[in-house]
């Protein structure tokens, strides 16, 4: 905010005057600027003190004798649980918070939510970076993870040589699951550790049925190489499933969210990648048993069927019902023939009326009687007026035919 307007007269106490609220309102209102939001500030922790309600109260200088700049802290008692270290006077830290005016005092300060050592505050925020960066590269999604074998026969192990993870994991193999290790050793802390873990992993990748990348744990300088973008793209790209097993139960690293799944320790990791035997013989001790019962049930059942069959196949028994069947069959043809005889004398009867009833209707019959048919051509004369004097016609009569000729013709209402 910017005033403007005539400049005021330090001699005269006349024009813009303001109260004091008014000044710690007006200094608020310019520490409203973007710039002065979430940000991370370097300095020198003094004037250090724990208050007992939990509130964390200190300042920051820029250090050495010469720097006077000074930045008043507070950091509240819910930022304050998550420390993981114990500020004291004259270290080197990295604050992160939004600067604002404590009114009543009229003074500004640095509200603290998080704090970090210097150097490795630093690698902090690399890390967070390298998150950020990975993520958006796609190597943490869910659906690159892939399920685990049940049954490895090779197991692979990327840690150090002599490290005590090593020992771990070898001991709760052979305890559960007896199956070949095989080493790749790497470096897992200090200077380049980063690049002969990358190594290893792709040295073995292919080899092993699962690996286990790992080691025991740290300080967070100590795990940093497992939070390096080369280690995280070698266990993203693979082939093999990867167990991620870094540090103790509260530490992770990047190589966690890259990995199939995470395991909180060594030890840990090994349970999650190979069976328990002693679970697997209970199991298989358990289908044995159900086996047994089914198996003895199908006996039971079958051998019952047999008596049933064997009562079934008595002699005396067998004749009986060999009887039964034959008189059954007798019975069942005499049945079949009276039916017949029925259908054929059902069908001679229908026969001799449909005879009969041709007969009645056949044309010639008539001519046994002393009937003849008068036929001219191919028509047969059905009427007297069909007929002339002089036409020449044909007689058929029941045993010939003969030719005539037409004399005269009367009519019936002539007669």
């Amino acid at each position: 905010m910017m005033l403007s307007g005539p400049a005021a007269d330090p001699d005269q106490p006349g024009g813009l005057i303001f109260g004091v609220s008014e000044v710690s309102t007006l200094i608020c209102d310019l520490l409203d600027d973007a710039r002065l939001q979430e940000i991370w500030v370097r300095g020198e922790v003094t004037n250090y003190k724990n208050h007992s309600s939990g509130h964390h109260y200190f300042s920051l200088s820029e250090g050495g004798e010469r720097s006077s700049a000074l930045i008043n802290c507070v950091m509240w008692r819910s930022c304050a649980a998550e420390l993981r270290f114990a500020p004291r006077n004259g270290m080197g830290v990295l604050a992160f918070g939004t600067l604002e005016v404590y009114e009543p005092h009229g003074r500004y300060q640095l509200i603290v939510r998080r704090l970090l050592p210097a150097g490795a505050g630093e690698r902090h925020l690399m890390v967070e970076r390298w998150k950020r960066e990975l993520d958006a590269e796609g190597l943490f999604s869910p659906e690159r993870k892939r399920p685990l074998p049940a049954f490895p026969r090779r197991v692979g192990v990327v840690t150090s040589r002599t490290g005590a993870a090593l020992q771990d994991i070898l001991s709760v193999i052979s305890r559960r699951y007896p199956v070949e290790v095989v080493l790749s050793p790497a470096a897992v802390q200090g200077e380049g550790a980063h690049a002969d873990i990358a190594e290893a992993i792709r040295r073995i990748d292919g080899l092993v049925d699962v690996i286990i990348v790992g080691r025991g744990g740290g300080s967070f300088e100590d795990l940093f190489p497992f939070n390096h973008p080369d280690v995280v793209r070698a266990v993203a790209a693979c082939r093999t499933p990867v167990i991620s097993a870094v540090g103790h139960e509260v530490d992770t690293a990047l190589c966690d969210f890259a990995a199939d799944l995470p395991a909180p320790t060594p030890s840990a990791a090994a349970e999650r990648a190979v069976p328990d035997r002693v679970d697997l013989l209970r199991e298989v001790a358990g289908h044995r048993e159900r086996m047994r019962a089914l198996l003895s049930h199908r006996i039971a059942a079958a051998e019952n069927e047999v008596d049933d069959l064997r009562a079934r196949m008595h002699p005396r028994r067998l004749e009986r019902r060999v009887h039964e069947r034959m008189q059954r069959l007798v019975e069942h043809a005499d049945l079949l023939r009276r039916a017949a005889l029925a259908r054929v004398q059902r069908e001679r009867a229908a026969l001799a009326e449909a005879r009969a009833e041709l007969l009645g209707r056949d044309p010639l019959a008539a001519l046994d009687r002393g009937y003849c048919i008068v036929g001219s051509g191919r028509r047969v004369m059905r009427s007297a007026r069909d007929l002339h004097p002089g036409d020449r016609v044909m007689l058929l009569m029941k045993d010939g035919r003969c030719r005539a000729v037409i004399e005269e013709v009367t009519y019936d209402e002539d007669v």
